[in-house]
């Protein structure tokens, strides 16, 4: 199966942002990349008063476009993610990343669970001021087949940024079926250069998964962090199969072999080697041993 992860820049008019992501997922697709990821925050970017005034609904004018683009090109394609409108009590937005099929429809949509809300040398952010918290897991098994034919099918497990950091969130998409995961992100200019690739490449190999990688680069309107770009797509063994390494909106291409993938979780059974009832133990509340 073949993969891309697209790099943008974006700024706080949607129009021009869908225009630049739409050439970069045309260029994909025509390298034959049947599963196209995008960028969080890839159709508008900015400080909260611009992402509240940009805010929409779920199938909205970002939904509208990449189920358009998606069925044209007959690709999957993950629509990073979006400004989705508050749909209850709590007037927060939700941070929603969307799987589209290759006939247009809408497939699933993913809330960012975890939050941005930290205080470090270079950079504050408190998303959870503008943003409230999913509730849910994403897994979506996509109809293509491994090139072996073999029929490997390939799972999808959506995530967002942030959530790279909580391994225990990749762990419940592996063990729920997910093959691969993707993760839309703005990844920071202050953590990016230690902590990107490194996340990327642990969740990748503890789970056994690969991980599609598609990141913002650069500056982006007030309001967001400098972006660290380095759009990645990381194989089960923890290899980086294609990288970006110029600091500029472009695409990256990997084929990902199923087949390995397959091979390996049997011949390195982390997942079934797994001990949950040892686990508890560790709460400390239940008489565990201690050292």
């Amino acid at each position: 199966m073949r993969v891309a992860a697209i790099q943008t820049t974006a700024g706080d008019d949607r129009a021009a942002n869908l225009s630049a992501a739409e050439s970069l997922v045309e260029e994909a697709a025509a390298a034959g990349a049947g599963l196209i990821v995008l960028p969080e925050y890839f159709s508008v970017a900015g400080t909260p008063e611009v992402l509240r005034a940009q805010a929409e609904p779920l199938r909205g004018p970002t939904v509208t476009w990449a189920s358009s683009l998606a069925s044209r090109l007959s690709i999957h394609l993950v629509a990073g993610s979006f400004p989705e409108r508050g749909r209850g009590a709590d007037k927060r937005l939700s941070n929603t990343s969307c799987l589209i099929g290759p006939d247009g429809a809408l497939l699933a949509a993913y809330r960012k669970i975890h939050l941005f809300d930290v205080a470090l040398r270079g950079i504050a952010s408190r998303e959870s001021d503008t943003i409230a918290p999913g509730d849910e897991t994403c897994v979506v098994p996509l109809d293509q087949r491994g090139a072996d034919e073999t029929g490997t099918g390939v799972v999808l497990g959506l995530t967002l940024c942030y959530d790279v950091r909580f391994p225990e969130l990749y762990r419940m998409l592996a063990l729920a079926g997910a093959t691969v995961v993707t993760v839309p992100a703005a990844f920071t200019d202050t953590t990016g250069p230690a902590h990107w690739e490194l996340l990327l490449r642990a969740r990748a190999v503890e789970d056994q998964v690969f991980v599609i990688g598609a990141g913002q680069v650069g500056e982006l309107p007030r309001g967001m962090p400098r972006c660290h770009g380095h759009s990645m797509v990381v194989d089960p063994w923890g290899t980086v199969l294609a990288e970006r390494t110029d600091p500029d909106p472009g695409i990256v291409v990997a084929d990902l072999d199923m087949a390995g993938q397959s091979d390996l979780r049997a011949r390195l059974p982390v997942l079934s080697n797994r001990r949950p009832g040892a686990y508890r133990g560790l709460h400390g509340n239940d008489g565990g041993t201690r050292v």
